[in-house]
């Protein structure tokens, strides 16, 4: 008998319902009852990793501790649960066709035929395992990405039918996800579409134990013994997910519901009592009853998609509860932003966030924008390509070197402030080979960054493959640009900050991906309050 328990979370009748919610918040409830608990997400896409996709299509890339670009989801794992993900976290199937094509290349089949069951399968099921088998964990939830009846899930189900029928009912189970439509014509919600997909499903093979119905009205009393006795599940499995105000309400919502109540019955596991959440609550009321209101930019090229900078937005929310203030975020598309238009454009904010981001478009924008902060005062945080950009607009503007540029933007540049790596030289693979992943970072006694972290050694998350071109670094300290970041390893600059602004950082790094609800990252946490300053100031 497994000492894990494994739940799986699919999704019918539509995407985008929030799979990834449901799982953290579930994972939240179980961990409040004293549970190890870690969820793990699998795509069925064909990429090996989503390093390679575009933004506008999937949202931000999250990085973990070691090195692994990964879902989006896996930010909102960390962000509530407070627990660290890892490469194992994330499996797409062109990570597992990859291993499978590697082994049969190797010889490993025997001369077998090589097919999607067992082959496949096998593959799926010994990953969605791996984090079971280290003992850490009391439960694994495994989010199914995609919609029940997608051709690319196909294998995913089968490898869930199978586990449940090797493991057990009692140790492994199903909750489905799904969307109950709200016709206005007729005033109703209908239920018809969630009886498809149970069916869907169960023609897999596989049985939903729990249905989390996502809903804009209250789902009555009647309507749920309608889904109970259609869907094969007892009425008090059926979960009303309403639309709520903010992500962070929806373990509360849940727990409301008895959502871990009828998980924990179902795994045959005791539930000591009601889930200790007093500090989620607590940061929960400050997020709800600010004190102030600030307004922050975020300047970017991927703005019309808000997912695109997720963990960015989420730290600002965490940092802006902590400090009692809401922080209304105005998003500036980068590439539209001119030095004719910038003073209108940034006029009135608190502070600016030049945001990561690859390629020459919308460059020019963010290094106006930099230079409009730095003359007139505003609290300014540059991410990675945003601290770039900060390197080279003082290069610009303040050393008079015209022609200072990076690189990645022009490969000839006369003055490349910011160069390639080295050791990126000669790669010529794209898919997970920039610089990835926590480094080590040592801070500068007595400067902004030593004071707001509190330390002079820190650990930090990077993904990128240009950096401070170090030849040019003593020029630009010369002029005031301080470097109060350097790796220890590799001596690069990690770290700029500017000692004659109120508040003026660029970090290579991107401390975003490490703010949790319960732990909100002090750089943001800082910028809030140099922001609210400033606010107060005018």
């Amino acid at each position: 008998m497994s000492k894990t328990k494994y739940i799986f979370v699919t999704g019918g009748v539509s995407s985008s319902l929030g799979k990834g919610i449901i799982a953290a918040s579930l994972a939240k409830l179980l961990q409040a009852q004293k549970y190890r608990v870690t969820i793990q997400k699998f795509d069925p896409y064909l990429n090996v990793d989503p390093g390679t996709l575009n933004p506008y299509e999937h949202g931000e890339c999250f990085v973990t501790d070691d090195g692994a670009e990964t879902d989006l989801d896996l930010g909102h794992y960390e962000r509530f649960l407070n627990v660290r993900t890892s490469q194992a976290n994330n499996v797409t199937t062109g990570r597992v066709y990859q291993s499978v094509i590697e082994k049969e290349r190797r010889g490993e089949f025997l001369g077998k035929t090589v097919q999607v069951i067992p082959h496949i399968t096998n593959e799926i099921k010994r990953r969605m395992m791996l984090l079971g088998e280290s003992g850490e964990y009391d439960i694994i939830i495994t989010e199914i990405g995609g919609t029940v009846g997608d051709i690319e899930s196909l294998p995913y189900i089968e490898s869930v039918r199978q586990m449940i029928w090797e493991l057990g009912e009692e140790n492994a189970m199903v909750i489905h996800l799904t969307l109950i439509p709200y016709l206005s014509a007729a005033g109703e919600l209908k239920t018809k579409p969630t009886q498809h997909s149970v069916k869907t499903l169960m023609e897999s093979g596989v049985k939903a134990n729990v249905l989390v119905c996502r809903t804009e009205h209250p789902i009555s009393d009647d309507i749920k013994r309608k889904l109970a006795l259609f869907c094969n599940v007892k009425q008090g499995a059926v979960i009303e997910s309403i639309d709520a105000k903010t992500i962070y309400d929806v373990p509360l919502l849940m727990q409301e519901e008895g959502l871990d109540k009828v998980v924990l019955e179902q795994l045959n596991l005791p539930a000591p009592g009601t889930a200790d959440l007093d500090r989620w609550k607590a940061f929960l009321y400050k997020f709800k009853n600010p004190k102030q209101t600030i307004r922050i930019g975020l300047v970017g090229k991927y703005v019309e998609l808000q997912d695109s900078y997720k963990s960015i937005l989420e730290a600002v929310s965490h940092a802006g509860a902590i400090n009692e203030t809401k922080v209304e975020i105005h998003s500036i598309h980068s590439e539209y932003l001119t030095i004719e238009n910038v003073t209108e454009k940034l006029t009135g904010l608190d502070g600016v966030i030049v945001a990561p981001g690859f390629g020459e478009r919308g460059i020019q924008g963010k290094i106006e924008a930099i230079r409009y902060v730095r003359e007139n005062n505003i609290p300014f945080l540059g991410i990675c390509l945003g601290m770039q950009m900060a390197v080279i607009e003082y290069a610009r503007n303040v050393l008079k070197l015209d022609t200072a540029n990076s690189t990645e933007m022009d490969a000839n540049c006369a003055d490349p402030v910011i160069s390639i790596m080295e050791d990126q030289k000669t790669i010529v693979d794209k898919g997970g080979t920039m610089r990835l992943g926590a480094w080590k970072c040592t801070l500068k006694a007595g400067s902004l960054v030593h004071a707001v972290y509190g330390d002079t050694e820190i650990e930090e998350r990077h993904r990128h493959r240009y950096e401070f071109n170090d030849a040019y670094k003593k020029a630009i300290e010369d002029a005031g640009l301080v470097a109060s970041g350097i790796n220890p390893e590799t001596g690069l600059v990690e770290v700029v900050e500017n000692p004659n602004h109120p508040w003026f950082v660029g970090v290579q790094y991107h401390p975003e991906y490490k703010s949790t609800v319960l732990d909100p990252h002090p750089l943001f946490i800082n910028f809030v309050e140099a922001a609210q300053g400033y606010f107060r100031s005018k």
